[in-house]
């Protein structure tokens, strides 16, 4: 927590905030007004939460190999500085979908804001090993997922309760202050070793050299895929709660808002624990464990929502679920699920960061921001097919949980092998 109080971190963290911040303010103020008040279909509804995060992580899968070129060839507070001010303009965009009910418009500015984060992606962890030492990555990526949930929470929070009006007004007001905290950044210029500024616009062949140059390394391929099998059971995730709020145990928004906090509370949680338990040391020797131990409380989601019974027609709001005895099962669930899925993918995060060249670091993490975005893209479709099928809720939670296992083998391949080019090192 030292860190705080270090204009080298400071000034990220709080920007990277106000950025995760303002992304889940809008998603959340969009997806609550369709749902509540534009739709009335469950159908129509799902679908339009599995487009809506299908769309937010598109940009990561097209251009994250344009962001980490970007990233490792030029001072990267210039690309915060340009992405921050970009904002601004995108959510003026989407203040005007939400005044309008206009839901193209709103969608537009929601990939727009995806193309934004895919930007800022790469420098928000790359800046990190310039400006940390190495014994205070683990604990400096920690905060930042911590710090990054926690704005989820506010986000979803100020989305989920306050009128599309006025919510229109507040992702702008936000936009701003995240540019003017930005010009607070110290500056992080291109490492010695870094290549020179030559970018690659064609974005399909940039991407596969990347992502090729990146996966070859046995430990660096299995890291990645770990953390995008996570993320890719994250996207369903995420796409499932307003719908099962609403159609499955019968909660109104505040309940859907109640939902969303507990997981970031939880995500912010494990964040911090897993750097004690580690003791500021980058290791993945804790994330099978994690991983299983989410899957277990997916599974007793699972039981919770299709042991619910019938849903009325008048939908409760917060207070009500939560004075039903079941509902602080769920609630338990949720922060099981979230505590250990901040737990399993901080580490995973540091290793990707301080296992190769500062030079290359945003590059990496670009890489793996493409392979995850593929991930989670392919998770909301398949979640799309399934709504389609006729698969329920509660059924779907269950291929959650049994693909959390796929998760923990990788995970441990991932730790054995660190642990073999560990002792190779030693010798």
């Amino acid at each position: 927590m030292s860190l705080m109080n270090k204009r080298r971190f400071l000034p990220l963290f709080v920007t990277q905030f106000l950025n995760a911040f303002n992304d889940n303010f809008y998603k959340m103020a969009m997806v609550i007004l369709v749902t509540y008040e534009i739709y009335s279909d469950p159908t129509r509804e799902a679908n339009f939460n599995a487009i809506a995060g299908a769309l937010f992580i598109l940009p990561f899968f097209l251009f994250s190999a344009l962001a980490g070129q970007l990233a490792d060839t030029i001072e990267k507070t210039k690309v915060i500085r340009m992405v921050k001010t970009a904002e601004i303009f995108i959510m003026l965009f989407g203040a005007a979908g939400i005044y309008l009910h206009n839901i193209p418009l709103m969608l537009a500015a929601l990939f727009a804001m995806g193309v934004h984060s895919t930007f800022f992606g790469p420098i928000k962890y790359a800046i990190l090993p310039q400006h940390l030492e190495k014994d205070e990555v683990l604990g400096g990526t920690g905060l930042v997922e911590a710090g990054t949930y926690l704005a989820i929470l506010g986000g979803t929070i100020a989305g989920g309760i306050i009128p599309g009006k006025i919510a229109g007004i507040g992702i702008i007001i936000v936009a701003i202050i995240g540019r003017v905290t930005a010009q607070s950044v110290p500056v992080a210029p291109p490492e010695s070793d870094a290549p020179k500024a030559k970018m690659d616009w064609n974005i399909f062949r940039s991407s596969w050299q990347l992502v090729r140059d990146t996966m070859h390394v046995p430990h660096l391929f299995m890291a990645i895929m770990a953390i995008s099998f996570f993320w890719g059971i994250g996207a369903v995730l995420g796409s499932i709660f307003p719908p099962m709020v609403k159609n499955a145990i019968g909660g109104d928004n505040t309940v859907a808002t109640l939902f969303t906090a507990f997981f970031s509370v939880g995500i912010a949680i494990g964040s911090i624990a897993v750097n004690r338990l580690l003791k500021g040391t980058v290791s993945a020797k804790y994330a099978p464990a994690s991983v299983i131990v989410m899957g277990l409380f997916v599974l007793d989601l699972w039981w919770s929502v299709s042991h619910w019974g019938p849903v009325g027609p008048e939908l409760m709001n917060w207070y009500s679920f939560l004075m039903l005895g079941k509902g602080d099962r769920m609630i338990v669930d949720l922060l099981g699920i979230s505590i250990a899925g901040g737990m399993f993918v901080v580490p995973l995060y540091a290793f990707l960061t301080t296992t190769v060249a500062k030079s290359q670091t945003a590059r990496t993490i670009a890489a793996n921001n493409i392979v995850n975005s593929g991930a989670m893209v392919i998770g909301a479709i398949i979640y799309s097919l399934l709504v389609m099928a006729g698969v329920s809720i509660a059924d779907t939670l269950f291929m959650i949980a049994a693909a959390c296992s796929i998760s923990a083998w990788i995970a441990w391949r991932l730790h054995k092998a660190s642990d073999i080019a560990a002792l190779q090192g030693t010798q």
